[in-house]
């Protein structure tokens, strides 16, 4: 997926905000984001929704029982799947600074399967394809994810994947770019 032509919905602009648009773009911006950007933005159109979004992607983010590389990795998988080069772009770097290797990343990017020796880091890269291209996961994985991961991480992992979704079909529906400058990396 390259930049889209034009963003079909551009987000509000903050000098018509009403007092919950601006309640909602203070939180989300005095959060560990820092910014208002991407379908967070885009969501300020209904303030109630960015407001449960921007709630549960701090969640999904930053505070699940999920070390941010395996978070990460399971957001490139997403990111990949979906063709959702905003959040490739986002998130692309974090994945690194969090630890994935340059070369697995990079194969993520192509479409090739990473060497992902870590058993953690290979559990959360088969069990988020498989449950984004076949919308479940079998036994057999199911067991294994369990097992490496253990319950509560698991059950994380399947928000991770879960508000991700929304992210990037958010992205894709509205035709969000990375900004202009960012050169498109995704096939």
């Amino acid at each position: 997926m390259t930049h889209w032509p034009e963003q079909r919905l551009a987000p509000p602009d903050p000098a018509t905000y009403d007092a919950r648009q601006q309640e909602i773009h203070d939180a989300i911006l005095a959060g560990p984001r820092g910014r208002v950007r991407g379908p967070l933005a885009v969501w300020l159109h209904r303030p109630e929704l960015a407001a449960r979004a921007q709630d549960l992607g701090r969640y999904c983010r930053y505070d699940t029982s999920l070390d941010p590389r395996l978070s990460e990795l399971a957001i490139l998988v997403m990111a990949r799947l979906y063709g959702a080069e905003f959040e490739w772009f986002a998130h692309k770097p974090q994945g690194l600074k969090a630890g994935l290797s340059p070369a697995a990343v990079e194969a993520i990017r192509t479409g090739a399967e990473p060497d992902l020796p870590d058993p953690e880091e290979s559990v959360v890269y088969r069990f988020s394809r498989r449950a984004l291209e076949d919308r479940a996961v079998d036994d057999a994985l199911y067991a294994e994810a369990e097992a490496v991961l253990g319950t509560q991480r698991l059950v994380d992992l399947v928000g991770v994947l879960g508000y991700y979704t929304l992210i990037s079909l958010t992205l894709n529906v509205f035709r969000i770019s990375p900004p202009p400058e960012a050169a498109p990396e995704l096939p």
